[in-house]
């Protein structure tokens, strides 16, 4: 975290609920290595030990997130006027006192107060939905990745988590002829797409008429692909499967997994969807292998 920039109660609490899970992931992985795979009767009451203690951890939690909300709710306003007030005195003093701010300085503050709002939007989503939407949705994709020894490798949320993501999983191959930038992701997406117009043309259509996509959008919509942070979807994974030369399997909560690229017999690339990721809608994140089992080979 920048320096001088304090952690809400919101943040800490959240950053204490997510220790107090991964240490009980951790005494669970022990309890199930204890016990013979061959024993079904204690694998039985193994498995409703875990679940009884899972519940009344987010028990506790949601006990906790209630007593901070109620807590907090009181003293919301009061916040919010006085840092509006220190803002305003700040400002008053830094033009009398301060020199003036570099661009360079200008951009890492800006930069920093957009890492902070993103943490308190994580923050209060943790607060608003551990029993909603979105706790489901992350115990459902972590049953069905664990089944693959896997986990959820977090990518960050700001337009690239599908270019990023894919980044990451080509880093993982360890195969420097695979390595790729989001950059030049973007790039070779976009330039497969408009050399190959005729496979991706008849998808796109402009939203205010249903008329399929004219040849001046679609090089607008292979533009934004290249140069912004335009989210990235479907479309856009089947490019990047046939630049690649990869197939990619898309792991989802309540849908089976969308496979693209099917020819391709190699190792799939592996991507998780959540439609409900920290409140702030859908994303893509990576996967890495469940810790435990990775240290269990690597040892």
């Amino acid at each position: 975290m920048e320096e001088g920039l304090v952690e809400t109660p919101e943040e800490l609490l959240a950053k204490q609920h997510r220790k107090e899970k991964k240490d009980l992931q951790a005494k669970i992985q022990s309890m199930k290595n204890a016990v013979p795979k061959n024993d079904k009767k204690r694998r039985k009451q193994l498995t409703e030990e875990i679940a009884k203690l899972e519940a009344d951890l987010s028990q506790k939690h949601e006990e906790e997130l209630r007593q901070l909300k109620s807590t907090n709710d009181t003293k919301v306003e009061q916040v919010i006027n006085g840092v509006e007030t220190m803002k305003m005195e700040d400002g008053e003093q830094d033009e009398l006192k301060q020199p003036r701010v570099t661009k360079a300085q200008k951009r890492r503050d800006k930069k920093a107060a957009q890492e902070k709002e993103r943490e308190s939007r994580i923050a209060e989503a943790e607060v608003q939905n551990l029993q909603g939407v979105r706790h489901q949705e992350g115990l459902k994709l972590a049953q069905k990745l664990a089944q693959q020894q896997l986990q959820i490798k977090e990518i960050s949320s700001d337009g690239h988590c599908m270019y990023r993501a894919i980044e990451d999983q080509l880093a993982q191959r360890s195969k420097p002829e695979l390595t790729m930038s989001v950059k030049e992701l973007r790039s070779r997406t976009a330039d497969h797409m408009r050399s190959h117009a005729d496979d991706f043309l008849p998808f796109l259509t402009n939203p205010n008429t249903g008329d399929m996509y004219t040849t001046e959008e679609f090089e607008k919509y292979c533009s934004e692909v290249e140069h912004t942070a335009a989210w990235g979807g479907q479309l856009e994974l089947r490019a990047l499967t046939q630049v690649l030369h990869l197939p990619i399997q898309v792991i989802q909560a309540d849908s089976p997994a969308v496979k693209i690229g099917e020819e391709y017999k190699s190792e799939p690339i592996t991507l998780v969807y959540m439609r409900h990721a920290y409140g702030l809608g859908e994303h893509y994140n990576s996967v890495e292998r469940l810790k435990d089992q990775a240290s269990a080979e690597d040892s």
